[in-house]
């Protein structure tokens, strides 16, 4: 099988040691992509059945990845990031999924951008702020379902 890279490699001089390794040493191009065939999702896309199974699955996995994120806002970690990667998933497959995670990350970098122009009085605040929200919500569930029996016994 005739390799198009070698047509390439033809066209330009050798590398002299200073200049970058070859691109085989860097990982799979698009011609290597190519030459392996359709892949997984050209397979489902030509089996009309299979595409609703998979787009289902896909739906199924991100909206549960999206509940995930939205219940652990209030808790200190990673909230948004898992929000945002239940929306990446569902934006495989659903054009409006990403449209919003496109809108989502605008807001997410136009309030950080708003944040950083503020004083560092603004900001401490804010972290306060944010760190009564979890103590109040931590405080709420204790008084609401009592000390979690995983939590060490204090005194």
């Amino acid at each position: 099988m005739h390799d198009p890279r070698d047509d390439l490699a033809a066209e330009q001089p050798a590398a002299t040691p200073t200049e970058a390794p070859d691109r085989k040493a860097s990982g799979p191009t698009v011609v290597d992509e190519a030459a392996r065939g359709p892949g997984l999702r050209d397979f489902v896309r030509r089996h009309r059945g299979l595409e609703l199974v998979y787009r289902a699955g896909v739906a199924v996995l991100g909206v549960a990845i999206v509940i995930a994120g939205i219940a652990l806002i209030p808790l200190p970690g990673p909230g948004w990031l898992v929000v945002f990667a239940g929306l990446a998933v569902l934006a495989t497959e659903f054009a409006w999924a990403e449209r919003l995670l496109h809108r989502g990350r605008d807001m997410f970098r136009a309030w950080t951008a708003w944040v950083m122009r503020q004083p560092l009085v603004v900001r401490a605040l804010l972290g306060l702020g944010g760190l009564a929200l979890v103590v109040g919500a931590a405080a709420l569930y204790v008084a609401m379902r009592g000390v979690p029996g995983w939590l060490p016994v204090i005194g």
